[in-house]
Parts: structure tokens; C-alpha cells; sequence
């Protein structure tokens, strides 16, 4: 791909690795997606933010692991903002596109309006990434605190503490005005990981048990310490607008950061909005529930009603054919 041509193609992740320093990264930026995923609700302009926050990280993190199926952030508070979940959906097979979904929960009444944080009406928490590689397998899940005050403090102490990986992520979200004088969203995020030489990460299922958090600069020392100290240093010269284009491609936005640490860039992979609900698995859903469960749900009309919490689809079902101890089911 051209560089004329990625610059006016976001909603993109564009893969790199830094040869000098031994560092690999993912810069991207989400334009459609993220309108797209927001479109499907009505959120409060903070509530907005964390959503734009936690679905660019998404995205940067789906692409820098060896994903089968489905990558998950659950952050959940006590404050205003309860839930901010997203999922990412690798491709599975040639051709096909990873996809991203996300929605929140939240006590609207309880919202501080003037609060310029957003994270901080999220409360005491937690913030989890899980790891499904599909059937067969076993999911994985790290959990570390919220902490730091904004998400991606969050996700780099997940990295050191859970996967034993120095991790540093820059982000930007924000909106602007198009030229319909509509207000539209955009993101744009680096990921950079000091990789272990010669070994893989070791994931660390116990990542909050002494009460330590870890931090990166607890994983390096040496060489090592000094070349991702001077890769921050370079990364710390970014400007918001650079993260969120699309005047600077991507391309050359990591040659002005990091040309000194030889670096390679590789194919960008293209992502974009979707949702995995479907009748069927809304029907598998109400197969936990008994027939006197099914019949509480049961509307004034004689059908029972779900709504796909990520995308809004909205499911009209007989009862006859929910619950475990239908007959469908005996």
C-alpha cells in the first residue's frame, strides 16, 4: 500500500518492529468503526470517551497476540460508569476483516456532568482482558485493578503484571465536525512491547496477590532499560493530531518518530464494526432458563424480546420454543 493511499484509509492497524531496540508495535486508527460502534447508542459525552478509549485499545492489543477467535476488555467500576465492554473478532480464515463490537452500562443520574476525567466516575474496579481461542479451548483471563487514571495506565499494568511484558501505549480520541455539520469520532493509538529475547512472555495468573503492581521499568534493566527508555523518549514527542490523522500517514509518522531504531513496517490489516449476535444464539441463551422463567419474560403480546446489548438488534421469540424443558428441548 502506497502512503497516499494509507493516509486517506483509516480504520486500519499498521504492524511494526523497531530492529535497533528489539521493540515491536502497532500504531492504528479507527474512523468509521468507532462511529459505527457508538452509533448503535445514545451515550453521554464521557461515557463516549471511555468507550472510544478502551475500543482503540482493543484493537491495537487483537493484533499483537496470535488470536484464534476472540479478544475481550471487561472494565468494570463501582462509580457511575459500571461496565465499558468490547470485543474483538479475528479473522478466521484469507480475506476476511477482524471486526470490533463495544457497549457501556451506566447510572445516568449519578453522572457528574462537570467532571473533565471520565475515568474517574468509573470508581474502584477492575480491568480484565480476556482471551478466547475458540471451542476447545480454555479462556484466558488477567485482571488488575483500575488504577493510574485512564485506561491505558490500566492496560499497561495488565501487560507487566499479567504477561511479564513492558508495554506502553499513547493514545488520542476526540471528535470533530464534518463537513454535514455532523459530529463525528476518531481515535488513533501506538502500542510499543520490549519482547523477552529469545522466549516468549510467561503469563502470570496470579497477577494481584502480593499487592505489588508492576510497572515496565521493574521488568528491564541494562541495555535493555536504555532502549526502551529512549524509544519513550521519541514516543513522548507525539502530537494528539498525528495519533488521529489523517494528514500524516502512518507510515511517516513512525519514520519521524523511531527512523533511528531501524525500523520495519509491515502489511496493515484492515478493521471494522461487526457484531456476532444471531437468532440462533439468543435461542441457545434462553436454554438456561425453565419454562416458569420463559413465562415471567413472557410479554402482553405472547412473545419473548432480547435485545443485542453491542448492536441493538432486537429479537422477537415464540415461547414454546425457549427453556431447557421445552419440549423442543426434552
Amino acid at each position: 500500500m502506497s502512503e497516499a493511499e494509507e493516509t486517506s484509509s483509516n480504520d486500519r492497524i499498521l504492524p511494526f518492529h523497531l530492529d535497533l531496540s528489539e521493540i515491536r508495535g502497532r500504531v492504528g486508527r479507527l474512523d468509521k468503526t468507532l462511529n459505527n460502534i457508538l452509533s448503535q447508542h445514545t451515550y453521554p459525552s464521557q461515557v463516549e470517551t471511555l468507550v472510544a478509549e478502551a475500543t482503540i485499545i482493543t484493537a491495537l492489543i487483537g493484533q499483537t497476540i496470535n488470536l484464534k477467535w476472540k479478544l475481550s476488555l471487561q472494565i468494570r467500576g463501582n462509580g457511575p460508569i459500571k461496565l465499558i465492554a468490547t470485543d474483538y473478532f479475528a479473522p478466521t480464515q484469507m480475506g476476511e476483516i477482524g471486526k470490533l463490537r463495544a457497549f457501556a452500562s451506566f447510572n445516568k443520574s449519578k453522572l457528574n456532568l462537570d467532571e473533565k476525567n471520565p475515568f474517574k466516575q468509573l470508581g474502584k474496579g477492575y480491568f480484565a482482558v480476556l482471551i478466547d481461542q475458540g471451542p476447545e479451548t480454555e479462556p484466558y483471563q488477567g485482571i488488575t485493578p483500575l488504577n493510574g487514571g485512564t485506561l491505558l495506565k490500566c492496560a499497561e499494568t495488565y501487560f507487566a503484571q499479567s504477561e511479564q511484558l513492558p508495554t506502553r501505549f499513547s493514545l488520542a480520541v476526540g471528535r470533530s465536525q464534518t463537513k454535514n455539520n455532523k459530529i463525528a469520532w476518531k481515535a488513533g493509538g501506538i502500542i510499543i512491547q520490549k519482547m523477552p529475547k529469545g522466549t516468549q512472555a510467561k503469563p502470570n495468573n496470579n497477577p494481584i496477590s502480593d499487592g505489588k503492581l508492576l510497572s515496565s521499568s521493574d521488568l528491564l534493566a541494562g541495555d535493555e532499560s536504555e532502549s526502551w527508555d529512549r524509544v519513550n523518549f521519541h514516543l513522548d514527542t507525539i502530537e494528539e493530531l498525528e495519533l488521529i490523522g489523517p494528514h500524516v500517514s502512518k507510515t511517516r509518522l513512525l519514520n519521524r518518530l523511531f527512523h533511528e531504531e531501524q525500523p520495519r513496517i509491515f502489511k496493515s490489516q484492515p478493521i471494522k464494526f461487526g457484531c456476532t449476535c444471531s437468532p440462533k444464539k439468543v435461542q441457545n441463551t434462553m436454554s438456561m432458563y425453565s419454562s416458569k422463567d420463559i413465562e415471567k419474560m413472557t410479554t402482553t403480546t405472547g412473545t419473548v424480546t432480547a435485545d443485542c446489548q453491542f448492536c441493538g438488534a432486537h429479537y422477537i421469540m415464540e415461547p414454546t420454543t425457549l427453556g431447557f424443558d421445552t419440549k423442543k428441548n426434552v
